[in-house]
């Protein structure tokens, strides 16, 4: 007899609780790069990632992972962060690599952070969506998830599903052999705060500066579990009507660019998982 999808969701839910209660950062990364401006605080509770000058910082995860739901609390950059951009997002490596972005463009004081997000598959990206958030994302803890199945990808914010890109590889590799879905080499999990005025704010436009320095995120709560057991149930219940409708309420009010609808970019047609 099948257990019930609510009862599969709700074991899902607790694994996802048990590992978010043992996350350490000194037992779940690696500061990789910045030295002493990557520090883990509270006994591996909390990290501050830092900008200033000279160098930016990052940490990578110690495992890696082949299909996950992958959750990181992070307050970003306050004041005047244009120029500068903090990320969480899970890459494996390799010049044919897979990636799932969020990625938080700066911006100057009083002026909305843009939420941007990518998938690459073998290599290949370029189907990035950006959004603005409908709090400051820099006066508390928000949650960032990625929900990565075998069959879809479901970025949220706090419970707040954005974005869904949907494994279309059966159907749409028999037209396009570019098209590939993230399916078969495992991803770490990745952190960074770093300076990349020449594009980040206004096209690059607008320039870091670093009067305001050092700029720091600050993390926690990271939670990793593995999706294997709960593939169906966890991604039958992400979507539900209260969910599909919080979704297109996002997509309506808060997306600002989706690259399926970018004519200048593909002026013949967009690709054909846009269709």
């Amino acid at each position: 007899m099948d257990t019930p999808l609510h009862l599969l969701f709700l074991l899902f839910l607790l694994a996802s609780s048990a590992a978010l209660v043992s996350a350490n950062f000194y037992n779940d990364f690696d500061i990789t790069w910045g030295n002493d401006r990557a520090k883990i605080l509270d006994n591996g509770q909390q990290l501050q990632l830092t900008l200033d000058r000279f160098s930016g910082c990052g940490i990578q995860s110690k495992q890696e992972y082949l299909f996950a739901k992958i959750d990181m609390q992070i307050k970003l950059v306050p004041g005047n962060s244009a120029g500068t951009v903090t990320t969480f997002y899970l890459s494996s490596q390799g010049p044919k690599h897979d990636e799932i972005d969020f990625e938080f463009l700066g911006n100057l004081s009083g002026d909305p952070y843009i939420l941007h997000t990518n998938v690459f598959a073998q290599g290949l990206g370029n189907r990035e969506q950006q959004f603005y958030l409908w709090f400051d994302p820099t006066l508390d803890f928000h949650t960032y998830s990625v929900l990565w199945t075998s069959n879809q990808i479901i970025f949220s914010v706090d419970g707040s599903p954005i974005r869904v890109f949907k494994n279309r590889e059966t159907e749409l590799g028999k037209v396009d052999s570019n098209y590939h879905y993230p399916k078969s080499q495992a991803m770490g999990v990745y952190s960074s705060l770093w300076n990349a005025d020449d594009w980040a704010t206004r096209g690059g436009l607008v320039k870091t500066d670093w009067t305001k320095a050092p700029f720091v995120a600050s993390f926690r709560n990271f939670n990793a579990a593995a999706t294997s057991s709960f593939d169906a149930a966890a991604e039958e219940e992400a979507l539900e009507s209260n969910q599909e409708q919080r979704l297109q309420w996002v997509r309506k009010n808060y997306m600002i660019y989706d690259y399926c609808g970018d004519t200048k970019r593909f002026p013949q047609g967009p690709p054909p998982e846009c269709k």
